[in-house]
């Protein structure tokens, strides 16, 4: 009985290919047909940098670019807050009615909205 202990994470095909992966690149930085490591991370390094750095520096939008107030995300979430507030406060002092008549408003409101906008997009 004999020994034969083979490594548990020794792969001689991926062996042989990092080697014949670093002769060629050796190879190639000796031609001048490759640059070296350290010239590859010096050009990253110095290209390194967004373009769009600062747009979101102040929090506001996009300079040139124009947005109504009645179609911003703050204008919208204020509008749904305060449909639910006054559902709540209308349900505790009047009932279940007014529920029915928060939905039938914002209804009407959504369809009145989406009419704009089709009518507003048509034109374009």
């Amino acid at each position: 009985m004999s020994f034969d202990i083979k490594p548990r994470y020794y792969d001689p095909v991926k062996e042989e290919i990092d080697q014949r992966t670093q002769r060629i690149k050796r190879q190639l930085q000796a031609d001048g047909k490759l640059k070296s490591d350290e010239e590859i991370t010096d050009a990253f390094r110095s290209d390194y940098g967004s373009p769009i750095r600062g747009a979101f520096a102040q929090g506001g939008p996009i300079k040139g670019r124009q947005s109504s107030i009645v179609t911003s995300a703050g204008m919208l979430r204020l509008f749904i807050f305060m449909l639910l507030i006054g559902g709540m406060m209308g349900y505790i002092y009047f009932g279940s009615i007014v529920l029915y008549i928060v939905l039938y408003l914002s209804i009407g409101g959504g369809l009145t909205g989406l009419f704009f906008r089709l009518k507003a997009s048509r034109r374009k």
